[in-house]
């Protein structure tokens, strides 16, 4: 028996509005400093940057926020509630959408704490395109970016990459999901941008290796020397 064709589909997408969410963790000496924002990685929330981000011992003496990406769902083996950064539907649309909720997350921190210097965004797995996407089209400036085990975003051409000024990029030499050659490619695309770039590879997989945290101790110090005017 024969059927009927489908009907015609039109797709329309809207505006909603969403609740985010963010962590702030204030430096150890109070008073005003330096900016860095986080970003989780997929299944991950922004206590799980946090957390990790806490065993970098300069970042004692930063402001420290991480974000949780707008997506949420449940980690039915941890009963946990977790986030996810982007998808395939939609995908330009919620670029856009992060990147202005990002925008919103600095414009909040800064009215309600005292901040010095550009903002240095630092991304984890699925949360370093978010970082890179930050630092190149929030428009709260940037002073460096902080990527590990994730790549950059095909979505950005040389004169956005430009903004990022700095960047620290690394992976674990086993990591099945951003490999060194990855690594070495993005790498390439960000020089090609005028960005001076540091790569590490450490013996390990998808992972917060030790010498990433300790790469990331050096940048941050020194970061934080440049930005409140020391040696």
């Amino acid at each position: 028996m024969p059927t009927d064709p489908p009907r015609p589909r039109l797709v329309r997408t809207i505006a909603a509005r969403a609740l985010g969410r963010y962590l702030v963790a204030p430096p150890a000496s109070g008073g005003a400093a330096p900016l860095v924002v986080g970003f989780h990685g997929y299944g991950e929330s922004a206590e799980t940057w946090l957390d990790q981000v806490a065993r970098v011992p300069a970042a004692a003496d930063w402001l420290v926020v991480s974000v949780q990406a707008l997506h949420r769902f449940y980690n039915t083996k941890t009963e946990t509630t977790v986030g996810s950064w982007m998808t395939r539907l939609d995908r330009d649309q919620l670029i856009a959408a992060n990147v202005a909720y990002v925008g919103d997350v600095i414009d909040e921190v800064r009215r309600a704490h005292a901040t010095m210097a550009e903002p240095v965004y630092f991304g984890f797995s699925q949360g370093v395109a978010m970082a890179y996407r930050a630092a190149a089209l929030a428009g709260r400036g940037c002073r460096a970016v902080v990527a590990l085990g994730g790549d950059v975003p095909p979505d950005l051409d040389t004169r956005a990459l430009s903004a990022c000024r700095r960047a620290l990029a690394g992976c674990g030499a086993r990591d099945p999901w951003y490999t060194p050659a990855a690594l070495e490619a993005d790498a390439a695309r960000l020089r090609e941008a005028g960005v001076g770039v540091e790569i590490v590879v450490f013996d390990g997989g998808h992972e917060w290796g030790a010498p990433f945290l300790e790469a990331c101790d050096r940048w941050l110090a020194e970061l934080g020397r440049e930005a409140r005017g020391g040696p």
